[in-house]
């Protein structure tokens, strides 16, 4: 013989019901309370005073998807972080590595941009004056091949890439 669930009596479904909903609107009650607070909170807090102690905004140029990959790269973009510009380009111009060519023409984007920037801004930049404040290279999306191999197998091969980013800036001394 089965036995049968009884069916729950309609007043104990609708006391569940009537303390849910109390809970939900204590939710919703306290959610508006929370939010009163911070816009408060938002509204009285003091703002912060804008100097314009640099003469300059720091302008930067970013190379994306160079070939080569970003282990090359930064043997080459190690050696310019920090340097003046001018010191920068000399040592890129005469340096054997691929690497350097492409760093080369982003440094001199960097530079162009920089100038362009002050040019807007109506303000007198020396180009002889910025260094290399920020230089990184990231890697960017790797392209797969593949290669054949012996007895009709296939290895992978991934040609890296590149990002390089550089960011120029005037020395804050001078």
């Amino acid at each position: 013989m089965a036995l049968r669930k009884k069916a729950a009596p309609a007043v104990e479904t609708a006391e569940k019901a009537e303390t849910a909903k109390k809970t939900t609107t204590a939710r919703k009650t306290a959610a508006r309370k929370t939010a009163a607070r911070k816009t408060a909170a938002r509204k009285t807090a003091p703002r912060r005073a804008t100097t314009n102690a640099a003469p300059m905004a720091d302008a930067s140029a970013i190379q994306r998807g160079a070939r080569q990959s970003p282990y090359k790269m930064r043997l080459v973009i190690d050696q310019i972080r920090g340097r003046n510009v001018n010191e920068a380009l000399g040592l890129l111009r005469f340096s054997k590595k691929h690497a350097a060519k492409q760093i080369e023409k982003t440094l001199n984007s960097a530079v162009a941009n920089a100038e362009h920037l002050a040019r807007q801004n109506n303000e007198s930049i020396d180009v002889d004056e910025l260094y290399v404040k920020k230089a990184i290279v990231n890697e960017g999306p790797k392209i797969k091949r593949f290669m054949p191999a012996a007895q009709g197998r296939a290895t992978p091969i991934q040609k890296r890439t590149s990002h390089v980013e550089i960011v120029v800036g005037a020395k804050a001394g001078k």
